[in-house]
């Protein structure tokens, strides 16, 4: 088996530079579609490897256009452990990540926010999707502070790492961060979807419960049953809802909430 998968070779590559940062984004649009929707994908640890190319690729089939950021690893680098373990030690002494810091925001999302106001420019319609996974699932919600982003969605968000009571329960955005999240979604029609398995211990129980507490409606959380004798037989240690652990096999959990999330990004991108 090839080390690397060349599917991003079909996809426009442009270098983002912004607020100090810079880091190289793949593009697609879907054939013979007039400025579809733009969804924003932050991939998970380790990197955009083919799992979430396989979802980026989801996204286009569904009629969306969708910006892969490149934050970490080797984009089209195949899934390893030693790659997981790798990614995340660079992670914990980038100067874009903060993987420990509570009541603030990884500074990187300052630029991705420019990103999405890219986006929505060349796209138009209503606002831009933005999904963020594993380390980058609650930057989705920092992104929420500009108005061009309309469906925010949280995929196992495991920032800060959940060392304590409190890292546990924080939502990796800084308090006037949050004020603005919560008057967006007070106001409507932004909403907020998360997903989780319900025994990930990096993407805690107590994080959705922060956020039923601060958004009230505004927030969905389903949760996964992952627990010992699961009827769907998920394994304990599954963290990856959409990409590696998804079992896109009707009736199974992970392929409704795959589908939960395509009429969320429909009901918040198309109206």
């Amino acid at each position: 088996m090839a080390t690397t998968d060349k599917r991003l070779d079909h996809w426009q590559q442009f270098l983002f530079e912004d607020s100090g940062f810079a880091f190289p984004v793949y593009r697609k649009s879907p054939e013979g579609v007039t400025r579809p929707p733009a969804i924003i994908v932050m991939h998970e640890v380790p990197g955009i490897y083919p799992a979430v190319i396989d979802f980026a690729e989801r996204l286009l089939q569904e009629g969306y256009c969708v910006y892969l950021p490149s934050l970490l690893g080797e984009p089209g680098k195949r899934f390893s452990l030693p790659y997981v373990g790798s990614s995340i030690a660079r992670a914990c002494i980038s100067r874009e990540f903060q993987v420990l810091a509570l009541r603030q925001a990884s500074p990187i999302t300052d630029a991705l926010r420019a990103l999405c106001r890219q986006a929505h420019a060349e796209c138009g319609g209503v606002g831009v999707g933005a999904i963020g996974m594993c380390l980058t699932g609650n930057f989705a919600l920092a992104l929420m502070v500009d108005e061009s982003v309309m469906a925010p969605v949280l995929a196992q968000p495991s920032l800060p790492f959940a060392v304590s009571k409190q890292h546990k329960r924080d939502l990796h955005v800084s308090d006037a961060q949050l004020q603005c999240i919560k008057q967006r979604v007070a106001a409507g029609p932004v909403k907020v979807l998360g997903l989780r398995f319900s025994h990930d211990a990096m993407s805690p129980p107590e994080r959705f419960a922060r956020l039923r507490e601060e958004l009230g409606a505004g927030f969905e959380g389903i949760e996964i049953d992952s627990g010992p004798g699961n009827p769907a037989g998920i394994a304990r240690t599954a963290h990856s809802v959409v990409t590696k652990d998804l079992v896109d096999v009707d009736g199974h959990p992970t392929q409704a909430a795959l589908q939960r999330l395509l009429d969320f990004f429909a009901g918040q991108l198309r109206s």
